[in-house]
């Protein structure tokens, strides 16, 4: 099969078959493509589109070039959720010991963060000790004991993604629909749950900005994971501000750890039980997803999410003690307090401006190899919706220095809209695709 035929069909406008998607994935794997050959196959998709069998098809081989995790061995229906990425967006560390505390085995594959969108695995490492660089067989040996495991994701785990991803940043061909739902689905049908929940943020500090964008998103990861056997619910959400107060690392296990001890609520716990319940629902532990929220609420009252999480603690090298002693946890010591220069009500903020002056702190990445001052970070004061008064505090920066502090704090005093009078406050839940 000459792979210049390939590029040439696709930039003609023509539909690939399953046997050139495998050729072209197995050429990317093996490296037996050349990058410019690859680069050119990805400006193709990205400017004609791939219809629902060839995304499919891409997806399917994606999963596939590497090893696939097999969860038969734990009991239970295992459930997994993704998010397409936000600021304060620390659901994960609530609804993974949550669903796990009611007999819902979750093992969760997680990646790191880069630019202002936040990982899991740099929050769980900002925890003393905590071990997330784990073998597929101990985890197998923790879900069988526990219900629960959070850990990187594998070296052998969807290997053409890894490159296709590397190239589609530095050729322009990120936004692809059927390129982000093939890797984002790939490495989920790869991870090998059986139920999957999809939290596709939308607005301006989302990588998906308008509804209709995250519709068409959502509708397409959905489907290509029917396809292939899986199922799989989207909650659009919204990112029209930070999901939590808490932006940065250790700030952000804080915060999940107050709203397990039900001293937090909001729009933070709001996404999670939503989540929650329809990771509930996959698995049929409950009937309703109103009934699944009940649950997971239940779970918080009577502590035992919060116990769960001590679990994992254990399981993982965590020091448990943390949930008394938010001091054990790394916190920057330089902070930079942003005020209110009128009064009013809070309108507007720039999400994505407020992740990048979260990132200047520190507390994120410009580039993958760049290390994280896990101390550093932001802890937003007010809400869309609040009224303010002349001198109030908005924010705290916390930082390693007072030059980045201020630098992160100049940043972020421009993404405040404040108005004389309120507004209508965007909905949060946008819509369910299922």
């Amino acid at each position: 099969m000459d792979f210049q035929d390939i590029i040439i069909k696709k930039r003609n406008k023509q539909k690939l078959t399953a046997e050139e998607i495998a050729f072209f994935i197995d050429g990317v794997t093996k490296g037996t493509l050349p990058d410019y050959q690859i680069s050119a196959l990805l400006m193709a998709i990205y400017l004609n589109g791939m219809d629902t069998e060839e995304t499919a098809a891409m997806t399917t081989e994606m999963a596939h070039s590497g090893e696939l995790f097999d969860l038969s061995a734990i009991k239970g229906y295992k459930v997994d959720k993704h998010s397409t990425g936000g600021v304060a967006d620390t659901t994960t560390l609530i609804l993974a010991p949550l669903v796990a505390s009611v007999g819902v085995p979750v093992v969760k594959m997680s990646g790191r963060g880069l630019g202002f969108s936040g990982g899991t695995i740099d929050k769980l490492e900002s925890i003393p000790h905590f071990c997330t660089d784990i073998s597929e067989k101990t985890a197998l040996a923790y879900a069988q004991k526990s219900g629960i495991v959070l850990m990187g994701q594998t070296e052998n785990l969807t290997p053409a993604d890894k490159k296709l991803y590397a190239l589609r940043d530095v050729t322009g061909t990120v936004e692809s629909l059927p390129l982000i739902a093939a890797s984002i689905m790939s490495k989920k049908i790869a991870a090998g749950a059986d139920g999957i929940v999809l939290d596709v943020k939308c607005g301006n500090g989302a990588f998906m900005k308008t509804p209709e964008d995250a519709e068409a998103l959502a509708s397409v990861m959905v489907e290509m994971g029917h396809h292939v056997g899986r199922k799989v619910v989207a909650v659009i959400s919204s990112m029209a501000q930070p999901l939590g107060l808490c932006i940065g690392n250790s700030l952000e296990v804080q915060e999940a750890i107050e709203v397990l001890k039900g001293n937090v609520g909001g729009d933070l716990l709001a996404v999670s039980l939503t989540l929650g319940a329809y990771m509930l629902l996959l698995a049929k532990r409950v009937h309703t997803v109103e009934e699944g929220k009940a649950l997971l609420l239940t779970q918080i009252q009577n502590k035992k999410g919060l116990e769960k999480f001590r679990e994992l603690l254990l399981q993982q090298g965590g020091n448990p003690d943390i949930l008394t002693n938010y001091h054990l946890l790394p916190l920057s010591p330089c902070t930079y307090s942003i005020k209110a220069e009128q009064a009013g009500y809070l309108t507007g903020t720039d999400t994505a401006r407020i992740g990048r002056a979260s990132q200047e702190t520190g507390a994120g990445r410009a580039y993958k190899e760049q290390p994280l001052d896990f101390g550093a970070g932001i802890i937003m004061k007010k809400r869309l919706g609040d009224k303010i008064e002349i001198g109030e505090e908005l924010a705290v920066v916390y930082s390693q220095t007072a030059e980045k502090s201020k630098a992160a704090g100049d940043i972020l005093k421009t993404a405040f809209t404040i108005s004389k009078a309120p507004a209508p406050l965007p909905p949060l839940i946008l819509k369910v695709i299922q």
